[in-house]
């Protein structure tokens, strides 16, 4: 590898932690989560710049690692079981108003490639063809994810909101 891929890598993860933190943080909702995403992302990404030698859109290939790394780590068994001691208290209805607080737990309720479309479609304001392509899945796909997810979206939101 030459020195000029090597500093092209280097500035790329100075240049693009932050963007790729908030786009983790919208698929996690969980800062801690979001920052082994991000840096998981960019150990992947540095390791495939030198292995494949030069990458042509090292943006494009950094969110669809991103965007997969996340997928994967849902699918994992242990990620769906959760053990406790004694059963959680269910919060009861909240006047909380935050339109953040909201929108993160609408959010939760979605599926990881619903919120994943969502994220790239709306937050990185990719097209439907570049969210795709991202994604490795055909335009009709996105398009009944993005439809599907922000029904649910919008029906969390309303039921955090009464």
């Amino acid at each position: 590898m030459r020195a000029d891929d090597d500093a092209a890598l280097h500035d790329f993860v100075e240049g693009r932690r932050t963007a790729l933190f908030r786009s983790a943080y919208l698929l996690c909702g969980d800062r801690h989560e979001a920052e082994d995403l991000v840096q998981s992302t960019l150990v992947k990404v540095v390791l495939g710049g030198r292995r494949l030698g030069r990458l042509d859109n090292i943006e494009a290939y950094a969110r669809k690692t991103l965007v997969n790394t996340f997928i994967a780590s849902r699918r994992r068994f242990w990620r769906r079981e959760r053990a406790y001691g004694e059963l959680p208290d269910r919060p009861g209805n909240t006047a909380d108003t935050d339109t953040g607080l909201v929108v993160r737990e609408a959010l939760a309720r979605l599926t990881a490639r619903q919120r994943a479309v969502l994220v790239l479609r709306y937050w990185e304001d990719l097209s439907v063809e570049a969210t795709a392509e991202a994604l490795g899945m055909r335009t009709n796909t996105v398009k009944s994810h993005t439809a599907r997810g922000l029904a649910a979206l919008r029906a969390g939101m309303a039921e955090e909101l009464v």
